[in-house]
């Protein structure tokens, strides 16, 4: 039976054993996701590795976008 809760391209560390979700939940929402997706691209389905990168790009773009509205209100 499948683990459900931690399949298998969730369970690949990096070199101090650290899951992508240990680095994720240490960030905002957008950047998290941006980076689970990144770090996890093609490791589930190797033929929708840049369907992964395409929503991680789409994670950074609303985080910049954010950042650019947060600025435009802090200066008007």
């Amino acid at each position: 039976m499948s683990d459900v809760l931690n399949p298998a391209h969730y369970k690949k560390g990096f070199s101090n054993s650290a899951e992508v979700i240990d680095i994720a939940e240490n960030l905002n929402y957008n950047r998290g996701n941006a980076v689970k997706y990144l770090a996890r691209a093609g490791q589930k389905d190797p033929d929708k590795e840049i369907e992964d990168i395409e929503k991680a790009l789409w994670y950074v773009k609303r985080e910049l976008g954010r950042l650019i509205d947060e600025e435009y209100d802090e200066q008007s």
